[in-house]
């Protein structure tokens, strides 16, 4: 199942040049969820930290472009959403880690 403050890592696949496929790795942490009426337009939001600032992508979670997904490891927040983490940096931006 796919929650909040869960680390991951998601296998897209980019079709640039027509001829070949290749699959992008996104890693990151699910800072939302949005489930609509229909489930399987259900998206989730992963925010991923590079070059000091950070970069959201919003991800279709039952689109063919995704192959799978692989859980790094999952954090103990008390928020639905962790929009919070936008406005962190550096260290104050790092979750507790949950080990269950």
């Amino acid at each position: 199942t796919v929650k909040v403050a869960i680390y991951l890592e998601l296998p897209k696949i980019d079709e640039s040049g027509k001829e070949k496929e290749r699959v992008q790795i996104y890693e990151g942490v699910i800072i939302s969820k949005h489930s609509n009426e229909n489930p399987v337009n259900a998206t989730i939001t992963v925010r991923k930290m590079f070059q000091g600032g950070g970069i959201e992508k919003v991800f279709l979670t039952h689109s063919p472009w995704i192959k799978d997904f692989t859980v790094l490891s999952s954090a103990k927040v008390r928020r639905g959403k962790l929009y919070y983490l936008r406005e962190r940096m550096g260290k104050s931006a790092r979750l507790k880690r949950s080990f269950s």
